[in-house]
């Protein structure tokens, strides 16, 4: 378990939205103050673009317009579905990202587990795990390669450059979404780290922690150099029973499964979320990505002054003690 100062704080993006119009004010009050407070990173995550009852804006659309008005905040996402996105084009718009917010940009990937999408962006779900690594491969080569010949299954360029690269070199940190023992050894193989879904309990992440440290070891990697996170839906609030209802409420709408929230969130009173982070960072996470499911600007600040310094200073106590 990392020690307390050890542990970092990524907070969720007001991405997520119901009504129309947007409150753009709130947004950008939202996103500044993210940084302000200190978080170290502000994450969007993907969704089909089938969803409907809670809409989140598009990840690219919502970090450039995170990076216009911010400074310091790592920007990321958890995760690009890359075999639902023509890699060249993501390969591009993420380059130009990095290169706006002078290398802010942390790329989350992951292969998805809904293989009903695939028919619904004219795709076939056959040879997807092959498909997913060329385009992950052909991403990077077109990051760091000129005059790129490259013969591929699926993709094949002649002479291809891509410009700008990213401001980050070789390439922006390459972090993985899996869940699954053959993704997570993905991982270790293609990328520098993995971040935790918000809908995988404690239990389910501790599980992929230990596989991830195995295949590790035996790519012979220094677990130091691979990030660690996971995203944590939370709510606060003294009366459980209205945190509760307030998380499943945004679990019917987002995810269409009211009775997931309870299982994979943490909720309650500052002391109960603080105990439920803590469980999580002793499972190993280095990164806890908090992401509140109403109340965002009020949240935050109550993360921030109450709920994060507990969890530091209990984490680093059991660390000292350990």
């Amino acid at each position: 378990m990392p020690a307390g100062d050890d542990l970092l704080f990524g907070i969720g993006a007001p991405q997520i939205h119901t009504r129309l119009p947007l409150d753009l004010e709130e947004i950008r009050r939202s996103i500044e103050r993210a940084e302000s407070l200190g978080f170290h990173s502000l994450w969007v995550q993907e969704q089909a673009p089938l969803r409907a009852a809670a809409g989140a804006l598009e990840g690219i659309s919502m970090l450039s317009y995170a990076a216009a008005i911010t400074q310091r905040i790592l920007l990321g996402n958890a995760v690009f579905l890359i075999n639902l996105r023509n890699p060249i084009h993501l390969a591009k718009s993420l380059a130009s990202l990095d290169q706006l917010s002078r290398g802010r940009l942390i790329v989350g990937v992951g292969l998805g587990g809904v293989t009903r999408l695939y028919q619904a962006y004219g795709l076939s779900a056959e040879h997807k795990v092959g498909r997913f690594v060329e385009a992950l491969t052909l991403m990077k080569r077109l990051w760091t390669e000129e005059n790129l010949d490259f013969e591929g299954k699926f993709w094949q360029l002649k002479k291809a450059s891509l410009w700008p690269k990213p401001f980050q070199k070789p390439h922006p940190p390459i972090w993985f979404g899996a869940n699954t023992a053959p993704a997570l050894k993905r991982a270790v193989a293609h990328g520098s780290g993995f971040i935790g879904a918000g809908s995988a309990s404690t239990a389910d992440f501790k599980t992929n922690v230990q596989a991830l440290g195995e295949a590790l070891a035996e790519a012979k990697r220094d677990p130091a150099t691979f990030m660690i996170g996971k995203r944590v839906y939370v709510a606060i609030d003294k009366d459980r029973a209205v945190a509760a209802r307030r998380l499943r409420e945004w679990f019917g709408l987002y995810y269409g499964q009211a009775d997931l929230a309870e299982r994979v969130s943490v909720w309650g009173s500052v002391e109960e979320c603080a105990g439920g982070l803590r469980d999580i960072a002793a499972a190993g996470a280095r990164l806890l990505v908090l992401n509140p499911v109403f109340g965002l600007l009020e949240q935050m600040e109550i993360l921030a002054s109450e709920v994060i310094p507990r969890v530091k200073d209990e984490s680093g106590r059991m660390k000292t003690e350990g």
